[in-house]
């Protein structure tokens, strides 16, 4: 077997995760203040911007599911290599980008390969090692993921105040190169998950059309009203589609998805609400709030006051390590969801806020986002055996890119176009972000009290094993429905079977 002489070591491998996850995702937070400067050396108008933005999106979104069905039929190792070549590729025509086609198509490649190597590499750094290592692979998902995010607009903000974007994109490109360097070094030649296993082409193409559909059309919503028919059909028509490929999934005798088995258990539907709800509402919050600024204070202002998001970033990555073996992980999730929405309350008692409610706005919206979507995949992931895990991360992933990706132009275009002026259209936004917060947060209980789940502390060897989870979930809604003992284990059966494949 083929390897790099840093195969198999747990720092090599997590530094190649940061570094291949990083450049997207807090590109996508840094745009914002960029926007301008980019368009007007390249041409571009702001809704084709905004397209190029929104297909990207859509790209990351389709990535998870196709990572996992290159994962069951070619060498996964070989494909990683290949995503880190894709992503060097993708970020030096973007930052060497010319004319609009080439900056765009870049940044669609960047997206894809994003999640290509999120849902190929950071499953097996979780269960590649021992247990005692997942502590560490926990603050590190949470710290790629929303950390680089919260740092997005401060990076964006420098930057902007010195009328520049290709430096900013060209160390992006170095960060990208050292991502595959490290791919190479820590090479570990394994086969193909389950070459025999069918290709779900009919999932494929409900994702890729769903996808590319809705974020069309949430894209469209710069230059055109919701109800125009070029802004609403796609995106009724995508999200339709998504709709679709869940009840196949559900229904398929061998689905890529393991929907099923996550629907009707009760911790990982808890588990993808509470992140669903969170991802749409910190995100439509914080875009929200630097829109009314941007009238006020230059991008290097608003990115400073918006630099609290990164200490609650790191202070949720912290405990999420702390908690991720014991029983209050099941609480983490429900304290970032009061937490996020005391964050919203902040912003929303004076529109624009003050430069002090800001900077504790920021603050509580990063710690309550980082407390709820990464520590809520975890406690999914926990609910079904390990060898599901790739395909449970690419669920949610899946999921929280709709929710976090889309439904911010959708948050924006609202506050724009509702009457009164865009203030006072933020100002009810928020209150609809408040109220995801708290409604996300309500259901995820109602669904532990209704089906008779329970906080238990993680049995993360047995978990680890590959055939069991970490702790029991019952069915959903167990105690309304009063299901036969037997449904659990028909249920677990179906995992076991599934992991197996």
């Amino acid at each position: 077997m083929r390897q790099g002489p840093l195969a198999g070591r747990y720092a090599a491998v997590a530094t190649m995760v940061m570094f291949a996850l990083i450049p997207y995702l807090a590109l996508s937070a840094a745009l914002g203040p960029l926007t301008p400067i980019i368009s007007r050396q390249l041409h571009m108008s702001a809704q084709t911007f905004s397209l190029g933005s929104g297909l990207a999106n859509a790209a990351y979104a389709l990535g998870t599911v196709l990572a996992v069905q290159f994962a069951q039929h070619y060498p996964q190792r070989r494909m990683l290599v290949g995503y880190a070549v894709m992503l060097v590729i993708g970020s030096v025509l973007t930052a060497s980008a010319t004319d609009a086609g080439m900056f765009i198509t870049g940044h669609i490649i960047q997206g894809l390969c994003t999640s290509l190597l999120l849902i190929a590499a950071v499953p097996p750094l979780a269960i590649g090692y021992p247990a005692n290592k997942l502590r560490d692979t926990a603050v590190i998902m949470n710290m790629c993921i929303f950390g680089a995010v919260a740092l997005g607009p401060l990076i964006g903000g420098v930057q902007a105040q010195s009328l520049a974007w290709r430096p900013l994109f060209w160390i992006v490109v170095g960060i990208a190169v050292i991502a595959l360097i490290l791919v190479l070094v820590t090479f570990e030649d394994s086969p193909a998950a389950n070459p025999d296993s069918p290709r779900d082409f009919p999932a494929i193409g409900l994702a890729t059309v769903g996808c590319v559909a809705a974020f069309f059309g949430a894209s469209e919503l710069t230059s055109h009203a919701l109800r125009n028919p070029i802004s609403i059909v796609p995106l009724l028509g995508g999200l339709a589609l998504i709709v679709v490929l869940v009840v196949y999934q559900c229904r398929a005798k061998r689905p890529l998805l393991t929907i099923k088995m996550m629907i009707t258990s009760s911790i990982p539907v808890a588990g993808i609400v509470v992140a669903l709800f969170a991802a749409a509402a910190s995100i439509s919050a914080t875009a929200l709030t630097v829109g009314v600024l941007q009238a006020r204070y230059s991008p290097l202002h608003i990115g400073l006051l918006y630099l609290p998001e990164l200490a609650g970033a790191v202070i949720s990555a912290i405990a999420l390590g702390l908690v991720v073996r014991k029983r209050a992980m099941h609480f983490l999730p429900l304290v970032g969801m009061l937490v996020l929405a005391a964050g919203i309350v902040v912003f929303r008692i004076s529109v624009p806020s003050s430069q002090a409610m800001t900077l504790l706005g920021s603050g509580l919206t990063g710690l309550g986002l980082g407390a709820t979507v990464a520590p809520a995949l975890f406690v999914a992931g926990f609910s079904l055996p390990s060898a599901n895990l790739q395909r449970v991360f690419a669920i949610v992933e899946l999921f929280r890119a709709v929710a976090a990706f889309m439904v911010a132009p959708i948050f924006i275009h609202f506050a724009a176009a509702t009457g009164g002026g865009l203030d006072a259209g933020t100002a009810i936004a928020l209150w609809i972000g408040l109220g995801l917060a708290l409604g996300g947060a309500v259901i995820g209980v109602v669904i532990y009290m209704v089906s008779g789940a329970h906080p238990q502390a993680p049995d993360l060897d047995r978990f680890l094993s590959g055939v069991d989870p970490a702790w029991e979930s019952p069915p959903l809604f167990a105690k309304l429905r009063r299901s036969p003992p037997e449904e659990k284990s028909l249920v677990m059966a179906g995992a076991r079977e599934d992991a197996s494949d």
